[in-house]
């Protein structure tokens, strides 16, 4: 039974946006070097690592919103002790916006949703985006640095910022400020980080891992080194 079954009122909520993997739909622009189905691998080895790195912050329950939605076995099997929620939305800033609110609607008092594209992401990113949100901090961003965002975290809804935000472009981050600004919203920005896109982000990670601990993003390490570029 995961923290939320217990309705209580101190708990907040992180959220993990996911995809099941799938050789051709998730991670092809890893396609060279990696062959399609060491890209989908990979990326599940992402996912792994980021659950790992989710079950690591304690005042949050833990949440998966998936697609497709018909692969809630397939996620429950991934982690078993995690809430699933099937993504709802036409794109991802409706699909953003509904996970954000269903937990709010839960009682959560604050929502972190994330990415799964960056395996070493530091903990502490996920900590201090709980504590930056505050009586005078309506938002909390983590910048990536293509110009997205690998986080976002609210204490009330904000359809108006997340739906209103054209996704996967190079001013993401920009454009959510820009609309923040607007609706008179105090943003708290975190240091920036990098998603593992293509094979320049690819081969930036393997050098970040040669210098990490052994216990930082063990699975995705642990394939990298399988197929002998680590």
């Amino acid at each position: 039974m995961s923290n939320a079954d217990t309705n209580s009122p101190v708990k907040h909520a992180l959220i993990v946006m996911a995809k099941r993997p799938s050789p051709g739909r998730t991670k092809t622009r890893l396609s060279p070097p990696l062959t399609l189905e060491q890209a989908a691998h990979l990326y599940q080895c992402f996912l792994k690592d980021t659950l790992d790195l989710m079950s690591q912050v304690k005042e949050a329950d833990p949440v998966i919103a998936y697609l497709p939605a018909e692969e809630q076995a397939f996620f429950k099997a991934l982690s078993p002790n995690f809430r699933l929620e099937a993504q709802k939305g036409e794109n991802l800033g409706e699909r953003l916006d509904n996970a954000s609110q269903r937990s709010l609607k839960h009682g959560h008092r604050k929502v972190v949703l994330i990415n799964s594209d960056g395996p070493t992401l530091p903990v502490a990113y996920l900590n201090a985006a709980f504590e930056q949100l505050s009586d005078d901090r309506d938002i909390v961003i983590g910048p990536s640095e293509d110009g997205g965002y690998y986080l976002i975290g609210m204490q009330q809804p904000i359809p108006q910022i997340l739906r209103s935000v054209e996704m996967s472009t190079p001013n993401v981050t920009q454009d959510t400020l820009m609309l923040a600004e607007r609706a008179s919203l105090a943003v708290h920005l975190l240091p920036e980080w990098y998603d593992v896109d293509d094979a320049n982000t690819l081969q930036r990670l393997i050098t970040d891992l040669e210098t990490t601990p052994e216990q930082v993003a063990h699975h995705t390490r642990g394939y990298l080194s399988q197929l002998g570029l680590l």
